[in-house]
């Protein structure tokens, strides 16, 4: 068995719980590989693990940074190879574990992040022309086309992660594995999951921040958070906002599936919710081949 094992897949497919019993069985410690659970005070609309779930299993970048404070994808590689070598001196082994797949690549693969790491400012460019290639790369996206860095500062984005995709090879040698389940029921469980995050008291989590008046990337990109932030403005109600909330989880996953099938050689596992004790004896059977 390799000493780094990746477990990866769209969100609410039972990555968490998976790594948790794995890390058990091969005697591993967990990081987070989840763009949005290093911040702290962002937990129901994360998922972000609950202590007494962790069953004694030491998990790393966790609740790391400030939700003030914007943490780069140069953050997490710095942070996220410190951790894997601390382990593996340890004598033990690593489970990354998360959705953020430009995150997991970062940290494994020889890719020579600079702190910044943005090199076109688009100042040849005119407001029209930045809307159509923003546009060309994402047809939903809602930018105002008058909204000058936004739009550069998604296409900054853009080129950063491009590059990322392009140029590294793996520095690590590790086995990715995902689960996955059918479309239809994937999307039935992120639904009851929002449904469920709602009851948790999501609302209350974000009307903190709100009235804390946090306006953070974080914030802004965070699902959960930035739709119930638009709720707090009165720019929608809170049905339209837990609608939105639902939706774009549902489209988040599906670009996870995109990104993890194109950039990965992945091993999928269909995951077994009637007993998941399948599911784990079928990964781990093949971590052992």
């Amino acid at each position: 068995m390799k000493n780094i094992i990746v477990i990866a897949g769209p969100t609410g497919v039972g990555k968490t719980k998976l790594s948790i019993q794995l890390a058990k069985l091969i005697n591993a410690e967990i990081i987070n590989a989840d763009s949005m659970q290093v911040y702290k005070n962002l937990n129901i609309g994360t998922a972000k693990i609950k202590d007494d779930e962790k069953e004694n299993i030491i998990h790393h970048l966790f609740d790391i940074v400030d939700v003030n404070k914007n943490y780069t994808i140069f953050d997490y590689q710095k942070n996220c190879r410190k951790e894997i070598e601390k382990i593996l001196k340890k004598g033990k082994r690593v489970i990354l574990v998360g959705g953020s797949g430009l995150y997991i690549r970062a940290a494994l693969y020889d890719y020579k992040l600079e702190k910044e790491n943005i090199k076109n400012t688009y100042i040849d460019k005119t407001n029209n022309e930045l809307f159509e290639m923003v546009k060309k790369i994402d047809s939903n996206s809602t930018i105002h086309i008058n909204n000058r860095k936004r739009l550069i500062r998604f296409l900054q984005k853009k080129d950063n992660n491009q590059e990322i995709l392009n140029d590294s090879k793996p520095i690590y040698d590790f086995d990715i594995i995902g689960l996955t389940t059918e479309r239809k029921n994937l999307y039935n469980i992120i639904d009851t999951r929002v449904d469920n995050m709602i009851k948790e008291g999501l609302i209350n989590e974000v009307k903190v921040l709100y009235d804390k008046k946090i306006n953070s990337k974080a914030i802004n990109t965070g699902i959960g958070y930035k739709e119930l932030y638009k709720y707090f403005d009165g720019s929608i109600n809170i049905e339209e906002a837990i609608s939105l909330i639902k939706r774009n989880s549902r489209r988040y996953a599906k670009r996870q599936y995109t990104f993890f099938n194109h950039q990965f050689s992945i091993k999928w596992f269909e995951t077994d919710y009637q007993n998941f004790s399948n599911t784990i004896n079928s990964v781990y059977n093949y971590l052992m081949r």
